[in-house]
């Protein structure tokens, strides 16, 4: 078996140290150069020659730089004669471009899938697509992972006689089922209509949610507009407690402060695939860690066992 070499990009080094820590590998050192013309050159600073070799990059703010980061990483150890290249990117911000839904627009989740293939990728382990059919968008074999059950975990330690999970919209209700058969409890979903990307009106919810303890559940939030109007219909119809859980918290322009600052909302949840500043954090939110599940599914694909086991077992 070849021997495994992991690098990280300026993105998320906090969750590669510790993806790496559970792996007991180091982590090696990657020089990123900027030029004066503003170009960028990137650095492996470890031998690559038939190694298996990791690239853990989340495709965050600033997208553009980091995106741009992963492909001259991608590129390096391809030149550098790995033996394989496998990109960890734990948030795939392109994947929200997955559709042609007005003239004359690109489908970006499709071409920057193209890149990274294009760039020297033989795989991609990713985290909770926006949509799950964007892993078709790769030509080469993607791993999906989901962070339901470490969500599942966190909530287990409430009284869940009285609870209701509910989806923003009907595109995220698979998702908010299984999650859902996983807590043993409930599912609703609310009814919605995206107007401009934070315009969205939520004309009614689906399901049973009047005396309900409330879980919303959404793959990820942004500037949280869709939270904020389904808020509003959960006190419409009674809901009794509301918290919040998401696998990817971007909140971006004051996401979080609007959100913690709802009195009604007591918790809101997400994981660390994307970085949360410390400033940035307000009482209400509680980050758990993803680097175990993505260090096992590393140590497997290493390994050439089986990545869909980790969702069969309870």
């Amino acid at each position: 078996m070849r021997d495994i070499a992991v690098f990280s990009g300026s993105a998320h080094r906090e969750l590669a140290t510790e993806i790496c820590s559970h792996l007991e590998v180091p982590l090696h050192p990657v020089r990123t150069q900027r030029f004066a013309n503003d170009c960028l050159e990137v650095q492996l600073q470890a031998n690559c020659r038939e190694r298996d070799v990791f690239l853990i990059q989340p495709l965050v703010r600033p997208v553009q730089e980091n995106l741009v980061e992963l492909l001259l990483m991608t590129d390096a150890a391809r030149g550098a004669s790995a033996g394989r290249i496998t990109v960890v990117m734990p948030h795939y911000s392109y994947a929200r471009s997955d559709k042609k839904d007005a003239p004359r627009i690109s489908i970006g989740g499709r071409l920057v899938a193209d890149l990274m293939v294009a760039a020297g990728a033989d795989r991609v382990l990713a985290m909770t697509l926006h949509s799950p059919q964007v892993h078709g968008f790769f030509s080469v074999p993607v791993d999906h992972l989901h962070a339901l059950r470490e969500l599942a975990a966190h909530f287990r330690q409430y009284d869940l006689s009285n609870t209701t999970v509910v989806s923003p919209d009907l595109g995220n209700a698979k998702e908010a089922a299984h999650f859902a058969r996983l807590l043993g409890v409930g599912v609703a979903a609310g009814a919605k209509q995206r107007f401009a990307e934070d315009k969205v009106q939520i004309s009614s919810v689906i399901g049973e949610v009047a005396g309900r303890d409330v879980i919303v559940l959404d793959d990820e939030i942004a500037k949280g507009s869709t939270v904020l109007e389904l808020l509003d219909r959960l006190r419409e119809l009674g809901a009794r407690s509301i918290r919040v859980a998401c696998t990817h918290g971007l909140f971006s322009s004051g996401a979080l402060k609007r959100i913690g600052d709802q009195p009604d909302v007591l918790e809101i949840v997400c994981t660390n695939t994307v970085p949360i500043s410390a400033d940035e954090r307000g009482p209400k939110l509680k980050i758990l860690s993803i680097a175990p599940a993505l260090a096992e599914a590393m140590r497997r694909i290493h390994n050439g066992e089986s990545v869909s086991a980790l969702f069969d077992s309870p």
